[in-house]
């Protein structure tokens, strides 16, 4: 049983953080478009980036400010532009963004850190960027944390937030986050973009390295569409507020800390796969058998990554054959005779043979599922939980390797939506 209960308020319910969110007139819709997280007092800070070597202006600046020092005020958020591939001018851009927050906070411009999410090649409207600063700033607020998720989505249907409470010693603790992405979402990082607050007070290497792996088990273990993105960013912030003891070695207090980061991520990641473009369904992955955890996320990964795979997931079709040729192309050495396959309750393959079953359940199981994310999608029903997932269970042996991955099925929507990205 978990050692935390959910609570409201998002990245506001740890203490000593405001947010907001407010229409700057940045994305052509109208809609909400500049976000603010800030910290009343400097917060230990850790970033984990994309991979590509094709990357926005925000990536490399947060990289340059958190190789300078591992601490932060404020996270600045637009949306509408990537600022990706925007050369120099580009990076100028960034750098505007964060000096006009900080003189606006009266803090330092290296206490910034910004993200921006939206079209590759567009800069950042810096026009409407500035005479919106000081109406972010005027908007911060103990209860923001809404308007802040909502200002950073791009093609999400739904925002994504949660927040976590724990006791450590006799002090309460608390976790929150947001999150956005829809498509352009793979392993490794994708564009997805999460901000996540803490009040404990944790040593700067040791929250990095609780950040990289609790990344590790969440956004690098999703999928939407194979392709990664330039923008990704997720950062965590930690400011000690809780006045809880300083955490500077792993330990029973460290582990419960990032095994609650890790649930937050986790909580994040999988609306994020959710709420993947055109998707109907949320899909589960779950390996056991392998030589160790690095394998089976690897073999969960490229089963819910296979295009074959997902489209039969959206046709309702039962195809166990899709899933055990991923498993074998995962780079990942197991004895096909012991491979095990299970959807839902239906038990497809045992010790590598296939077994009889009723296919039309099966197919039913699938359906039964999809049908709530179809109303969504539609606009007509309520955002569903991530706890209801396409569940695929794979063993591939008697190795102690365990493992996750979450992704979606592959709509004739997600051919649409990104057929008319920018037209």
């Amino acid at each position: 049983m978990a050692d935390w209960h959910e609570i409201s308020g998002g990245v506001t319910a740890p203490r000593g953080y405001r947010a907001a969110g407010i229409k700057a007139g940045l994305k052509p819709s109208g809609l909400p478009d500049l976000a603010l997280i800030l910290s009343d007092v400097d917060a230990i800070a850790s970033g984990v980036f994309t991979t590509s070597y094709v990357k926005a202006a925000c990536v490399d600046y947060c990289r340059e400010q958190l190789q300078k020092k591992q601490v932060t005020r404020a996270i600045l958020c637009n949306a509408g532009q990537a600022n990706a591939a925007t050369g120099e001018q580009g990076m100028r851009d960034a750098i505007e963004s964060a000096t006009l927050l900080a003189k606006e906070l009266q803090i330092s411009p290296d206490l910034v850190l910004i993200a921006s999410t939206g079209v590759i090649g567009q800069r950042i409207k810096m026009d409407p960027l500035r005479s919106g600063i000081p109406k972010l700033v005027a908007a911060l607020s103990e209860t923001g944390s809404d308007n802040a998720a909502g200002a950073i989505i791009t093609t999400d249907l739904v925002t994504k937030s949660i927040s976590l409470e724990t006791t450590i010693g006799d002090r309460s603790v608390r976790i929150g986050g947001i999150a956005k992405g829809s498509g352009m979402i793979h392993p490794n990082m994708a564009t997805m973009l999460g901000f996540v607050t803490c009040d404990a007070a944790v040593s700067p290497h040791l929250w990095q390295q609780m950040l990289s792996r609790a990344a590790d088990r969440s956004f690098n273990s999703i999928t939407v569409d194979g392709d990664t993105s330039t923008n990704d960013s997720l950062i965590a912030l930690a400011n000690g507020q809780s006045r809880t003891p300083a955490i500077t070695e792993m330990g029973a207090e460290a582990e419960k800390l990032e095994s609650m980061l890790t649930a937050v991520c986790q909580h994040l990641a999988k609306a994020i796969a959710r709420d993947g473009e055109g998707a109907t369904c949320l899909i589960e992955v779950q390996v056991t058998g392998a030589t160790d955890e690095a394998a089976a996320r690897q073999v969960a990964k490229t089963i819910v990554s296979s295009s074959l795979f997902k489209s039969a997931i959206f046709g309702h079709d039962p195809n166990w054959g899709r899933i055990a040729a991923a498993a074998g192309r995962a780079g990942v050495v197991f004895d096909q005779e012991q491979l095990r396959i299970q959807l839902g309750n239906f038990l497809l393959m045992d010790h590598g043979q296939p077994l009889p079953f009723d296919k039309g359940a099966a197919s039913a199981y699938l359906k039964e599922i999809a049908e709530p994310y179809t109303a969504v999608a539609a606009g007509n029903g309520k955002p569903q939980s991530v706890n209801n997932p396409v569940v695929v269970k794979v063993s591939l042996g008697n190795g102690k390797g365990t493992g996750k991955a979450w992704g979606c099925d592959l709509s004739y929507d997600y051919v649409k939506i990104n057929a008319e990205y920018t037209t």
